[in-house]
């Protein structure tokens, strides 16, 4: 393995991170798909990949547009802006307001009443949206070991393959750093298909009135259903 090359932003890394995430400045849309393009490229070197990637990538977008450095290098100006004008001035604003009555009341929610909701949320979501669009997907709990250590809500099964799920609210997206699976959600995941057959999926729920709501549905019905058919296909081949 070659040495890794990229730099430290030390205590600057979670602010960039933030920001980058919740304007979503790196995202597919702004910057091409990336690790698409790399696996494609099968670089030995940074200066393979670079090269490969300003002659290569186009934004994914209805309308796209070729990446330049240029294009970058304007990202990375909206990003400054982004954080200067916008992100410091908030957090600047609730920093000044905490209170330890605060912290007390987020400990509280997040360990019983976001828990509670949380639950109520899997149930609704799976129960009354998934398990209805995919009769013929045995949906199931994951155990406490694969919730904890897998990051797999539930497991839809697809004869003796399945492929697993994780919910998150809608809050999630507004979290500090934005919701993106970190490397080790990303390695569990692959341990996941390694023994399961199948992808995982993040599924963001939010609520509408009395009833939970998918925010990405049309998009992840899309991939279960490919999926369904992927490990159908598999199984027919045994």
């Amino acid at each position: 393995m070659s040495k890794k090359q990229a730099k430290d932003f030390g205590k600057k890394e979670k602010v960039l991170n933030f920001a980058s995430n919740n304007y979503q400045l790196t995202r597919p849309r702004k910057v091409g798909a990336v690790m698409e393009l790399i696996r494609e490229c099968q670089p030995k070197s940074l200066r393979d990949w670079e090269k490969f990637y300003f002659k290569k990538a186009f934004s994914k977008r209805k309308n796209p547009y070729k990446m330049t450095p240029q294009i970058l290098d304007e990202l990375g100006e909206r990003l400054f802006a982004k954080i200067t004008e916008i992100v410091i001035p908030d957090w600047t604003s609730a920093f000044n307001d905490l209170t330890e009555q605060d912290c007390r009341d987020y400990i509280y929610e997040v360990t019983l009443v976001r828990t509670f909701d949380g639950f109520l949320t899997e149930k609704s979501v799976v129960n009354d949206k998934l398990a209805k669009q995919f009769p013929k997907v045995v949906f199931e709990e994951s155990d406490s070991e694969l919730d904890h250590s897998g990051d797999v809500d539930y497991l839809g099964k697809v004869g003796d393959k399945a492929f697993g799920l994780q919910i998150k609210p809608i809050t999630a997206n507004a979290n500090f750093g934005n919701y993106k699976p970190t490397d080790r959600m990303k390695s569990h995941f692959e341990d996941f298909k390694k023994i399961y057959g199948g992808n995982v999926f993040v599924v963001f729920s939010k609520r509408e009135g009395d009833k939970k709501q998918i925010e990405n549905e049309k998009e992840l019905l899309n991939e279960i259903e490919t999926e369904i058919k992927r490990l159908e296909e598999l199984q027919n081949e045994l």
